[in-house]
């Protein structure tokens, strides 16, 4: 019976359509409350090669998704900045970076990929306007919003092409960042 049941987690860890599980997401899943008993068990599917542990209190089955982790690592959080911006064809330096906005300004690396999380205002991190929640459980700027992100943490900053933004878009998200620094600049660099 206890097969069962550890073969029953394990199954709706892959049956599920993320590939990044925190624990408290496979307690939720398994409906296992017991931390102790459901660590064991998850170390013991990563000692035999069923699910990988790429960070303490992260677990993923293989060939996770690297965005997903990006989202999972510190919440709240959404991908921008360059690599949202270098996907875009917004700039054309490149960086292997995932670049996060967060409440907190950190880097991490983790299976030697670079994760770099910028701090900026709560308000700004809650507010979903231009952030798509993709199926893969990916929470990521839209180009407009990435390009304001960046505006307002670096008012300096150089973009490359500034032809993909949709300027209305632009316009229209630019009021939630509260700032006349970042209307001003939106207003030299993109020009109604």
């Amino acid at each position: 019976m206890v097969r069962k049941k550890e073969n029953n987690i394990i199954f709706k860890i892959y049956k599920d359509s993320r590939t990044v599980f925190s624990i408290m997401d496979v307690a939720m899943l398994s409906g296992d409350e017991k931390n102790d008993s459901l660590r064991k068990k998850l170390y013991y599917y990563v000692h035999s090669g069923k699910l990988l542990n790429p960070r303490k209190g992260f677990y993923a089955k293989a060939g996770y998704n690297s965005e997903e982790l990006a989202c999972l690592l510190y919440t709240p959080t959404y991908i921008s900045l360059e690599y949202v911006l270098q996907k875009a064809g917004v700039i054309f330096q490149y960086d292997s970076a995932i670049t996060n906005i967060s409440y907190l300004s950190r880097e991490t690396v983790v299976d030697n990929q670079m994760f770099r999380y910028r701090q900026i205002k709560g308000e700004i991190i809650t507010n979903t306007d231009g952030i798509l929640l993709n199926r893969n459980h990916v929470n990521m700027a839209t180009p407009e919003r990435a390009f304001l992100d960046m505006l307002y943490l670096r008012k300096d900053y150089y973009f490359d092409n500034l032809h993909p933004l949709n300027k209305k878009t632009v316009y229209k998200l630019a009021p939630l960042y509260d700032s006349q620094t970042l209307l001003k600049a939106v207003s030299k660099l993109l020009p109604l």
